[in-house]
């Protein structure tokens, strides 16, 4: 049985299909599944993280829009009040 490289492009398939290979193997060589298991664990909370990390820059994008906003607002109701006092 061989497995790939294990480095940073190792996928989550890619640790899916070494698992599967394991398993087929007659003998189950439980030091090789436990630490393909936290593998995939490390890639659930990447993608976890992305995902939360990408709400988070939604969530601060609506916020800069809104700020733009009561920015121009504040700044044409400054310029009104300076044309009503000349």
């Amino acid at each position: 049985m061989k497995f790939r490289w294990y480095g940073l492009n190792r996928t989550y398939c890619d640790t899916l299909e070494d698992m599967r290979s394991i398993v087929k193997n007659d003998h189950i060589n439980r030091g090789v599944l436990n630490s393909l298991i936290a593998e995939l664990q490390v890639h659930g909370n990447r993608m976890e993280s992305g995902l939360s990390d990408l709400k988070d820059l939604k969530e601060l994008r609506e916020k800069v829009k809104e700020l733009k906003e009561e920015g121009r607002v504040l700044r044409d109701n400054n310029r009104k009040i300076s044309k009503n006092e000349k």
